[in-house]
């Protein structure tokens, strides 16, 4: 499933995101529950550390379809909303409710820091097409384990409506089974896609 690359990953980026994970995630527990791991982004972070120290060239790729588009899409909904007050995406409120833990909002800024993590670890090691097979598998059990074990008002992953609101359109299990087989599509697919295009620029430069 995973190979490894010769390249080396930066040590200090190694022991920078592993103080990282050591502050975060006993915060995260205290703040939020230990639920708030089951969001594919949290899942993303403990799987990155690893990719990072093993230096797994497909465990890497992985994460970066899991925070490339996810992390610039949440980092452009904060930005727009902190200076026009409109949420163009939307998902993002919580940054900008004085109820939550303001924190929490902080260390949400680390959507920011994944895909900047994730990105220099595939510079370093290179993209592992396999890396859409595994994510999207990986999904098909983290959704629907969400789903089951998860407080439904969280909303976490999305699996009762998305953008963080309920949806009350479509029957609560096919709209689960729609999240699960489109996020792969709508996340992943074209992340990848661009990552092929990459590779094929770089071996006729």
């Amino acid at each position: 499933m995973i190979e490894s690359s010769a390249a080396g990953v930066p040590r200090w980026l190694k022991l920078a995101f592993t103080l990282w994970i050591l502050v975060w995630a006993p915060s995260y527990v205290v703040l939020l529950g230990a639920q708030n791991f089951f969001w594919l982004c949290n899942v993303a972070s403990f799987l990155l550390l690893v990719a990072l120290w093993r230096e797994q060239r497909t465990l890497m790729s992985m994460q970066w379809l899991a925070v490339a588009l996810v992390g610039s899409l949440w980092s452009l909904d904060v930005a727009m909303a902190a200076l026009t007050g409109i949420h163009p995406i939307g998902g993002t409120e919580y940054m900008f409710d004085p109820e939550h833990p303001p924190m929490a909002r902080a260390m949400s800024l680390y959507h920011v820091v994944l895909p900047l993590v994730a990105g220099i670890g595939i510079t370093k090691l290179g993209y592992a097409r396999r890396a859409l097979l595994w994510q999207t598998l990986l999904t098909w059990v983290v959704v629907p384990l969400t789903y089951l074990l998860t407080e439904a008002e969280r909303n976490i992953n999305w699996v009762h409506g998305p953008f963080g609101h309920p949806q009350d359109s479509l029957d609560p299990l096919l709209y689960l089974l729609l999240l699960t087989l489109l996020w792969p599509v709508i996340v992943y697919l074209p992340v990848h896609l661009l990552m092929i295009s990459w590779q094929r620029w770089r071996s006729q430069a």
